[in-house]
């Protein structure tokens, strides 16, 4: 028996931006996106979109949790996946972590 996957996958749409998703049939889901199947979503308006990023999970926890984690990403750590450069993304997630900590220690600051 042969466990079904879910992708989750990042497409570029025209107007520059990204769109993150979820699906258990990329192929489809892509052509969706591509002919606009929905007036109402994010990517209707913003055809062409392109294919930049996709990652398999066996588990549709797994892929649910990735894709939410992806979805709360910057745009610099978007692209940085898009690039497989891990480490950028290591870098962003530092710099990320300095500019947390400055901004509580201003609000303790009397």
């Amino acid at each position: 028996m042969s466990r079904q996957s879910f992708w989750v996958y990042l497409l570029k749409c025209a107007d520059d931006s990204y769109y993150v998703g979820m699906t258990n049939n990329l192929e489809l889901r892509i052509a969706q996106h591509q002919t606009g199947v929905d007036p109402k979503s994010y990517t209707h308006s913003r055809r062409p979109v392109e294919l930049v990023w996709s990652q398999a999970f066996q588990s549709h926890d797994d892929a649910f949790r990735c894709e939410r984690q992806i979805k709360g990403w910057s745009r610099a750590k978007k692209e940085a996946l898009i690039r497989g450069d891990w480490y950028g993304i290591h870098e962003i997630v530092k710099q990320e972590r300095k500019q947390r900590k400055a901004k509580s220690r201003s609000k303790e600051a009397p």
